[in-house]
């Protein structure tokens, strides 16, 4: 056991890890007081990590078992763990929590630098358990009763006329299955008991409204998530890795950088099927996801 250091980044998310090395096996007392630390923070910032791909993954695996690289989008050359975040790839300039589409989305995600811009390129992590706790009596009451419906077919805020060819192929792999899952609009955090808004950007519709009521709903929503007091606002630099609950976070890549090289990987662990405040859990409607992720305990 090293003598870890915690550093609050902001009041309501985010906190800097030193005193560990994260290149070397974990003793069982230090990874307990990590996963401790991403209970309470939701994002954790290491830095001047010495980790290549294997170490990322090796890494990874002390909060669980991996997820390949994504369900329909291809993997790091002879990594099949490892999704390449790059900027040539397309961009997540939009608010989401990861695959929340499929019946049990990853519980974590791992993020290391591998090409910084010089400027730009920060990634926003907000904290969806903070966003609950804002919701006025009222409107936390609605959102505890609501189900929503995921999924990666969606109408993307760029109509199809304005995307070139490239563009248009890579959303086509993405959406070359086809998944919908309906989820509670409020998470209870399997580990601390937390309650998360569990929305995003993948969350399309409410239970049994109309599409455009679903939207006005979710916006209001989400509205509470993004508020800046929510939300670490992370520059990267290089050999850095960040660690995020991806149960009760939603993060957003800014595309402010000049099409400059970005690049990261990612690699996430598998997660639960999440459960509402009733006890009742996710389903799927459309999709099997089993070649992407098995299902946490």
């Amino acid at each position: 056991m090293t003598d870890i250091e915690i550093q609050k980044v902001t009041a309501h998310i985010g906190a800097r890890v030193a005193g560990v090395d994260i290149s070397k096996p974990l003793d069982d007392v230090t990874a307990a007081a990590l996963r401790t630390a991403l209970n309470q923070h939701k994002a954790l910032v290491f830095d001047d990590v010495d980790l290549d791909d294997e170490g990322q993954q090796a890494f990874a695996r002390h909060f669980g078992d991996l997820t390949t690289a994504h369900p329909t989008v291809p993997a790091v050359d002879g990594a099949p763990n490892v999704l390449p975040v790059d900027s040539e790839r397309g961009r997540a300039n939009h608010w989401h929590t990861d695959v929340t589409f499929v019946l049990n989305p990853p519980q974590a995600s791992t993020l290391r630098s591998i090409t910084v811009p010089p400027y730009g390129g920060e990634t926003l992590i907000a904290n969806s358990a903070a966003a609950y706790r804002d919701l006025p009596e009222p409107l936390r009451a609605l959102a505890d009763t609501l189900w929503a419906e995921h999924t990666n077919d969606y109408d993307y805020a760029v109509p199809d006329e304005n995307i070139d060819e490239e563009q248009a192929a890579q959303r086509a792999q993405f959406t070359s299955i086809k998944f919908r899952t309906a989820h509670p609009v409020v998470r209870v955090h399997p580990l601390t008991g937390e309650r998360g808004l569990f929305i995003g950007g993948f969350a399309q519709r409410i239970a049994g409204l109309s599409v455009g009521e679903s939207r006005k709903i979710l916006d209001l929503l989400q509205s509470y998530v993004t508020r800046p007091e929510n939300i670490l606002r992370w520059r990267w630099s290089p050999n850095q890795l960040v660690l995020f609950d991806n149960r009760i976070t939603q993060h957003y890549a800014i595309d402010n950088y000049d099409g400059q090289p970005r690049r990261l990987h990612r690699v996430t662990v598998a997660g639960d099927v999440p459960v509402g405040i009733e006890g009742k859990e996710s389903y799927s409607i459309a999709g099997d996801a089993s070649h992407y992720t098995s299902v946490a305990a």
